[in-house]
């Protein structure tokens, strides 16, 4: 996969789940901004694409960003408005230059 540095257009931001103690003594969990990172944004197609829908994935989005230490499948991703589960993180070809990773869209119920 070639990534052109002009595909690195959108910004978007990792936030990971944290817990604090709120006034009345109980734990909160809160998503709290780790990273904001330009990033390469496209839906999933062909093969990709058929693979997730057969698991019910059809929100997935595949984002590709400059190589980022800490990130886990535990954080989720903002992006325009909207809130991204990560579902996998990918060292392309091991080079630490570039992570691939696909999120699934969560939809809000009610």
């Amino acid at each position: 996969m070639q990534v052109e540095i002009g595909d690195l257009r959108h910004r978007i931001t990792f936030q990971k789940l944290t817990t604090s103690v709120n006034e009345n003594g109980f734990e909160v969990e809160t998503w709290e901004d780790f990273k904001t990172v330009w990033a390469a944004v496209s839906n999933l197609h062909g093969r990709e694409y058929f693979a997730a829908a057969a698991v019910q994935a059809e929100n997935t989005v595949k984002f590709t960003i400059r190589y980022l230490t800490g990130l886990d499948t535990t954080m989720r991703i903002v992006f325009q408005g909207k809130q991204y589960n990560i579902t996998a993180i990918d060292n392309i070809k091991y080079q630490n230059r570039y992570l691939e990773i696909k999120a699934l869209e969560v939809v809000s119920s009610g």
